[in-house]
């Protein structure tokens, strides 16, 4: 039998596709949901399940921004085959994506035996879940707000790509918000911001998911349940996405950081109340 059920499944779909791409940490509410479902979360194929899932959200930025990314892989192309069309943002910027890319999966293939182990506990998640906020009401506050996504540089991509390091840690700190922090560090506006965290978790949770799915259907995750999970996450994230950069347009992230805080200590008495098992 599957480690987690359809029902399981569905559940953690949308708690995926709700909260992938939000700065609320999927990685935190997904371990906080399957630890209320009792679902082990250090399980390999626990684990690997969430991984995979995970495609289904990629896969509604794939759908959202089909356009943008016709036309950043088109300038991609046309410059690897004619280098007098190289000084096009759009061609540096498919590269820069990639670059970016390369830190976050060496320390994700790394410590691999420690994201799935220590760091999987529900401790962790609470801790990383404040700690953000922290980090991510700073950047709001004292970020200029001025850049657009046509100013941006190598430099600033592999920032913000690297910052996704750590969420790769830290369960429950959120890739979204690490690197939209980042963003708004470097002077990037709110929605530039946000549009640079969907483009550049594209390469790296596709990567984690293909990666995964291996273990996670060799460690006891049924196809049917992966299935249904993966479906389900697409379809609420495409709807998260529409919204995010609608609010993001209009307001700040600080209702983003209160909740992160009032989750974060809201597990933190759970865990010590004995009610979750870290």
């Amino acid at each position: 039998m599957s480690v987690i059920n359809v029902g399981q499944a569905i559940v953690l779909g949308i708690v995926e596709g709700l909260t992938e791409f939000l700065p609320v940490s999927s990685t935190g509410h997904l371990k906080i949901t399957e630890g209320l479902m009792d679902i082990p979360v250090d399980d390999k194929a626990v684990v690997g399940f969430t991984a995979v899932i995970q495609v289904g959200a990629i896969a509604a930025v794939l759908v959202y921004f089909f356009a943008d990314i016709v036309r950043i892989v088109k300038a991609w192309g046309v410059g690897i085959a004619r280098p007098s069309e190289r000084y096009h943002h759009d061609y540096k910027f498919a590269w820069w994506v990639v670059y970016a890319t390369i830190p976050v999966v060496i320390v994700g293939v790394a410590a691999k035996p420690l994201i799935e182990g220590p760091l999987a506990s529900l401790w962790v998640v609470a801790g990383s879940l404040i700690g953000g906020s922290a980090v991510m009401f700073a950047a709001d506050r004292l970020g200029k707000h001025k850049r657009g996504e046509d100013d941006t540089s190598l430099t600033d991509a592999m920032l913000i790509g690297s910052s996704q390091i750590l969420a790769l840690l830290f369960p429950g700190f959120s890739r979204s918000g690490a690197t939209m922090s980042t963003g708004l560090m470097l002077g990037l506006d709110r929605v530039a911001a946000t549009r640079l965290s969907f483009f550049m978790g594209i390469p790296a949770l596709t990567g984690a998911g293909i990666y995964e799915l291996p273990s996670a259907l060799g460690s006891g995750a049924g196809v049917l349940p992966l299935a249904v999970g993966t479906l389900v996450s697409f379809v609420v994230a495409y709807a998260s996405i529409a919204w995010l950069l609608r609010f993001v347009a209009r307001h700040s992230f600080t209702s983003f950081v209160v909740y992160r805080i009032v989750v974060g200590l809201l597990l933190f008495g759970l865990l010590g109340a004995g009610t979750l098992n870290a």
